[in-house]
């Protein structure tokens, strides 16, 4: 037994792709997101840090890093599918957590068992780190679902995800880091030149006013 498995298991996120199923002018893998995620994090954790706040960033880096390694157990479920009914959330969350500690049990050495039961377990909590980690996880997606929308993809699910993506980022405007998001990233994103900017600028403004009223 040894630490193998899991540097294999990096390459299977390579080969994972976000959003199956649709059509995409750009491909992007389970591995890249990660990557991704956890430099949007350290840059919220930046603003956090500079608003008088104070930064775990080993427990930041941890869950940024691993907060996906376990989809390479069960894939990248659609969105629409993940998120259809809270059971079957709850039920995907339970098979991925079994799969999940018998890897651990299976293949990660006893000594190091304990430290990656908490580096793959669930990292959006209550702590700052954890919604700093459910804000990146969501800007990531966000801006995924923007670039196909600025390249002219014609499929409603991006459309989908950037509103949903949005909607979950308001849920933290207490943050420092979401309202610098809010108040200088968002608009420089929405002042870029694309075809169908007047319709997602609608959309945005549509879905802060909605979050605001609730």
């Amino acid at each position: 037994m040894g630490l193998h498995q899991y540097i294999t298991g990096l390459t299977n996120l390579e080969t994972l792709r976000c959003a199956p199923g649709f059509f995409k002018y750009e491909e992007h893998s389970v591995a890249a997101h990660s990557f991704k995620v956890a430099f949007i994090a350290q840059m919220l954790g930046d603003i956090e840090e500079h608003a008088g706040n104070q930064v775990n960033w080993q427990r930041l880096y941890e869950k940024s890093l691993n907060h996906d390694y376990t989809e390479r157990f069960i894939g990248d479920i659609k969105t629409p599918v993940k998120y259809a009914t809270k059971s079957l959330r709850s039920m995907l969350a339970d098979v991925e957590e079994s799969m999940t500690e018998n890897f651990i049990v299976g293949e990660i050495p006893s000594e190091f068992q304990d430290t990656y039961r908490r580096r793959l377990g669930e990292g959006k909590d209550d702590t700052l780190e954890g919604k700093i980690l459910s804000v990146a996880d969501k800007v990531d997606l966000m801006y995924e679902g923007f670039g196909e929308i600025e390249k002219g993809n014609p499929e409603s699910v991006f459309l989908d995800i950037y509103r949903e993506s949005l909607k979950t980022i308001l849920q933290f405007r207490e943050l420092a880091s979401v309202q610098y998001f809010l108040d200088h990233i968002l608009p420089d994103m929405l002042h870029e030149n694309f075809a169908d900017k007047s319709h997602l600028k609608a959309i945005t403004a549509e879905t802060i006013a909605q979050v605001e009223a609730d």
